[in-house]
């Protein structure tokens, strides 16, 4: 070090030092490498608890799609049994007819079953579609919550 004409701090010259700082002690310079160790191990837990997370919330939201698929079975099966029953009550006259429109082709119970399962089949669509935009959102949240704990780390 070198004092300073004008009565200021001295100043330490080393060569390729621009912000004027001294260098890192020995002790020092292992001390931010163990920092640097530790900061790495938390980045790793942090990503390990983010992915045991993920994968909770997407069984999680497997376990409730997969109930709400059951739940429209069940109303779909009731509705069918409901319609069978009413389709049977017609009358002696009208069950004949409605026999004959089935052996001739016409709109009977195998129709409504096949719009009733056709239905179902584009529920089932519009639920995985759901799904995969509720995973994509999931995953981007994820996404956002690990970069802010990374932030808080730093």
């Amino acid at each position: 070090m070198t004092p300073s004409p004008c009565g200021r701090q001295p100043r330490f010259l080393i060569t390729g030092l621009s912000s004027g700082k001294p260098p890192l002690s020995q002790e020092d310079e292992l001390e931010r490498e163990e920092l640097e160790e530790e900061l790495e191990e938390k980045e790793k837990e942090l990503e390990e608890e983010l992915e045991e997370k993920l994968e909770e919330l997407e069984e999680k939201l497997e376990e409730e799609e997969f109930e709400e698929l059951e739940e429209e079975l069940e109303e779909l099966d009731e509705l069918k049994e409901t319609e069978l029953e009413e389709d049977g009550e017609g009358g002696g006259g009208g069950k004949g007819r409605e026999e004959e429109e089935e052996l001739e082709g016409g709109g009977g119970i195998g129709e409504k079953i096949e719009g009733e399962m056709e239905e179902e089949e584009q529920l089932e669509e519009e639920l995985k579609q759901e799904l995969e935009e509720l995973e994509e959102e999931l995953e981007e949240l994820d996404d956002e919550e690990f970069e802010e704990k990374l932030e808080e780390e730093l």
